[in-house]
């Protein structure tokens, strides 16, 4: 979300005012770049921002250091892909890693061009005021490949039609109409078709961004596994596409209360109230895998703390995240005395029961910040204190996790 403000913010022509931004490593990048694209980019205070657009993007000086943002790398490349420029997109040695050709190869379809070595960064892109409108159906369930089209869509000639087989996360197609944008999106089965028509100027908007719901999964998973804990975060985004974890929480039996808490910037607001007590696993089908794709780490901390086995399906895109999700979160738990099964494109978790996960073992993070956080909460409840290898990537995400963690009474050196 946070994202996705300073992009449309950046789009508009005039000047909108983001309060509660995520100034995290991978936000604060994207800042940078639509700063070198053109727009003016201020910070007035802590999480409030000034954003200037004036319509229209230019080739940046240098190229675009996205660091390890892949939401902020591939829907600024749709984004800028409506424009006469040439920028040159780059990234640390994880997102260098991270496929781009199934952002890129949609954008030449509707011509704009580029360069790369294997769908890889760094890639050049050439935009064009030009783009023809395309028809599209993602081969993966990805929200950024279908913001990034929809982006690009918004100066393209005509009708941009994006197809998906499982719907995904919808903010961008919100956060549009916030800002002016013609676009619908229709349910379809289990999938959604969402429409934008290029040509309509963006105006400014203010606007709050709401609490990350991937962010307060670990807080609330550490209340479930910590024995005695109870916590309650509020002002949570609350989104069908987003929620699949608190969902299947609930089926597993966490004592887990999601109450109304109202709405801001297009999205619904939530409290979340934990309190620890015994889990019971479950098989999680793989057409929940789109709503909570970013959560599988955290959850697999979970089930493992959980009586029964917990059986997770549908996770082969988690091989193209920051690190090979998958495995590496497999090895997390097999470090902390966890038996679990791992295939191509599911983990099966044993979980511990009222034994408890023995823990004392060492994760190798992977530079990922998501397995970083999960390790670390598993060491909260786990017999014997877990250790990570690196924490430095945390503050991509979530810069507030250790002062977070420590106000809730986490023990965490």
């Amino acid at each position: 979300m946070s994202h996705r403000a300073l992009m449309f913010s950046a789009l508009a022509a005039g000047t909108s005012r983001i309060s509660n931004l995520l100034e995290s490593a991978d936000v604060m990048a994207t800042a940078r770049a639509v700063a070198a694209l053109g727009a003016d980019v201020r910070r007035d205070a802590p999480g409030v921002w000034t954003v200037t657009g004036h319509g229209q993007w230019t080739s940046p000086s240098a190229p675009l250091d996205l660091g390890n943002a892949g939401t902020g790398v591939r829907l600024l490349m749709g984004a800028a892909a409506r424009f006469d420029l040439e920028a040159v997109f780059t990234g640390d040695a994880s997102l260098s890693s991270r496929p781009m050709a199934r952002v890129l190869d949609p954008l030449a379809a509707m011509g704009a061009r580029s360069e790369s070595q294997g769908g890889r960064l760094p890639a050049r892109l050439f935009g064009s005021s030009r783009l023809k409108p395309i028809d599209y159906t993602p081969p993966v369930a990805s929200a950024q490949v279908k913001s990034a089209i929809l982006l690009a869509g918004l100066g393209a000639q005509g009708e941009t039609i994006v197809r998906e087989a499982h719907a995904t996360r919808g903010h961008t197609e919100t956060m549009g109409l916030l800002y002016g944008a013609d676009m619908d999106a229709a349910p379809d089965g289990a999938g959604l078709t969402v429409r934008v028509r290029g040509g309509r100027v963006l105006a400014p908007h203010d606007l709050a961004v709401p609490g990350d719901p991937s962010s307060a999964a670990f807080a609330i998973a550490a209340a479930l596994v910590t024995e005695g804990s109870a916590v309650t975060l509020t002002g949570v985004m609350d989104n069908a596409a987003r929620s699949g974890l608190y969902a299947v929480l609930q089926d597993m039996g966490a004592d887990l209360i999601i109450t109304p808490a109202g709405a801001c910037a297009g999205e619904r607001l939530v409290d979340l109230s934990a309190r620890s007590g015994m889990l019971t696993g479950l098989e999680i089908d793989e057409s929940r895998a789109p709503s909570m794709i970013d959560e599988y780490p955290i959850l697999a901390v979970i089930a493992a703390f959980a009586e029964g086995v917990t059986v997770m399906k549908g996770l082969a895109e988690l091989r193209a995240k920051e690190s090979d999700r998958l495995s590496a979160s497999a090895a997390m738990l097999t470090a902390n005395g966890v038996r679990v099964e791992l295939g191509e494109d599911y983990l099966v978790v044993h979980g511990c029961g009222a034994g408890g996960v023995p823990g004392g073992g060492v994760v190798e993070t992977r530079h990922d910040h998501r397995l970083a956080m999960s390790g670390l909460v598993m060491g909260l409840g786990a017999r014997e204190a877990v250790t990570v290898d690196d924490v430095a990537m945390i503050a991509t995400s979530y810069p507030g996790f250790f002062n977070d963690m420590a106000q809730l009474g986490a023990d965490i050196t």
